[in-house]
């Protein structure tokens, strides 16, 4: 493998693999308003938070971990504002202690808050703009969770950069057969820290959901309904882990393509088989960086926020990851994908909520399927519905169903889950 392909590889993985605490976009809300809240230096009186329809779409109904249960933009806000951290990015809210809840419900009904739909059309769009008295600060995230573009405080602009600045184009160039090859290649060494606090950090999440009673509980209902065999206990690892996180478990993810939800995804099936294969640890952490790849690749040419459900490119993952255990390589990883595509490409995303662990366990399902179709010398062919020979035309096929053809769609989904705020 060329060395510049194998660098861009490790240098995705190493950006994507990131902890977080809570569901990614309320904590991007937290973020930017405890940031706002440092640069004006001052608890505000005054709060306005502008929001692109997606994130008001993803922060409605999930709770906002280290809060009581609280839900919303503006207890996100508020959270991030009274007791968050900003030095600590998407872990901003990991520190609050249980006696700051009460501080945190006094100041949203002390404090005067106004929440408007963001018209810049950017997807991914946060400002915070925070006054006391005479002084104001502002603070804007667009396009992913972390990247601040624009600063100011008084006025006067402390950081100001366009809102695709620092993207990162190797994302476009990335295909299955480097990633294939990339997995088999790489020296373990370069990506163990990140695969394997990947691996600590969603195993823990997952066991906590298994152990307790969060939202819907899912995983734990697949687990007594349809027993422990491995197949069951790879959909009820990744639903457990997001029964937690979308309702206020405090322990942190590593998330993938900036979702939480995809992190746990991409990993725990794959974990849950290498157990049952008695894999090693090296072949454990191969199998889930290519099933984290895959999942950023199925994802790059969708977008950070979409109609269509991310679960679905994590469950895809991890099918890869999953047969990449068994011995597939290229053609059978390929096989796999476009028949996992072929069975859930279009579920929709209705925001960050309980449900979300269900529809991972169907991707997860979806992928699983598509895996053993193949095993059983069963497949879908290109020209079946969105399907194209070759799975990176497929890819792509999908990608313009997400980000274009589902539009509409994700307009319609908003204006329904926004009408009653």
């Amino acid at each position: 493998m060329e060395k510049s392909v194998y660098d861009k590889y490790t240098a995705i993985l190493k950006a994507e693999l990131l902890p977080a605490m809570g569901c990614t976009e309320p904590i991007a809300v937290a973020y930017a308003a405890a940031l706002a809240r440092a640069t004006l230096e001052a608890i505000p009186e005054k709060v306005e938070i502008c929001v692109s329809g997606n994130i008001l779409k993803n922060v409605k109904s999930v709770i906002v971990p280290n809060t009581g249960g609280m839900r919303g933009v503006v207890s996100a806000a508020a959270a991030g504002i009274v007791a968050g951290d900003e030095t600590k990015r998407l872990q901003v809210l990991s520190a609050v202690a249980e006696s700051q809840y009460k501080d945190i419900e006094n100041y949203i009904k002390n404090a005067e808050f106004t929440v408007i739909k963001s018209n810049s059309g950017c997807i991914f769009d946060i400002g915070v703009t925070v006054c006391n008295k005479e002084h104001s600060a502002y603070v804007r995230i667009a396009e992913r969770h972390t990247n601040v573009v624009h600063v100011e405080k008084d006025g006067q602009a402390i950081i100001d950069k366009s809102a695709g600045e620092g993207k990162d184009e190797n994302k476009s160039a990335m295909s299955v057969k480097e990633i294939v090859e990339y997995a088999d290649t790489v020296d373990i060494k370069e990506i163990e820290e990140v695969v394997s606090r990947q691996i600590e950090y969603n195993s823990a999440i997952s066991a906590e959901g298994l152990k307790n009673d969060y939202g819907a509980r899912i995983g734990k209902i697949l687990l007594a309904s349809f027993g422990d065999g491995v197949h069951n206990k790879a959909k009820a690892a990744a639903a457990a882990g997001s029964d937690a996180r979308m309702n206020g478990c405090s322990l942190p993810v590593v998330i993938v393509s900036g979702s939480g939800n995809q992190g746990i995804t991409a990993s725990m099936p794959v974990i849950v088989y290498a157990e049952s294969l008695g894999s090693s640890r090296e072949q454990l952490l191969r199998a889930v960086a290519l099933s984290d790849l895959v999942t950023v690749h199925l994802k790059s040419d969708i977008g950070s926020l979409s109609a269509y459900c991310g679960a679905v490119s994590a469950g895809c993952g991890a099918a890869a990851g999953i047969c990449y255990l068994h011995g597939g390589r290229y053609d059978e990883i390929a096989h796999t994908l476009v028949n996992a595509l072929a069975i859930d490409s279009g579920v929709i995303c209705d925001g960050a909520k309980s449900s979300c662990a269900a529809k991972i366990a169907s991707s997860v399902e979806a992928g699983l399927l598509g895996f053993e179709m193949y095993r059983n010398g069963s497949q879908f062919y290109g020209g079946d519905g969105i399907l194209e020979k070759g799975v990176e035309n497929t890819i792509h096929n999908v990608g313009d169903l997400a980000r274009i053809g589902m539009r509409e769609t994700d307009e319609e989904i908003i204006k329904i889950m926004i009408k009653n705020i």
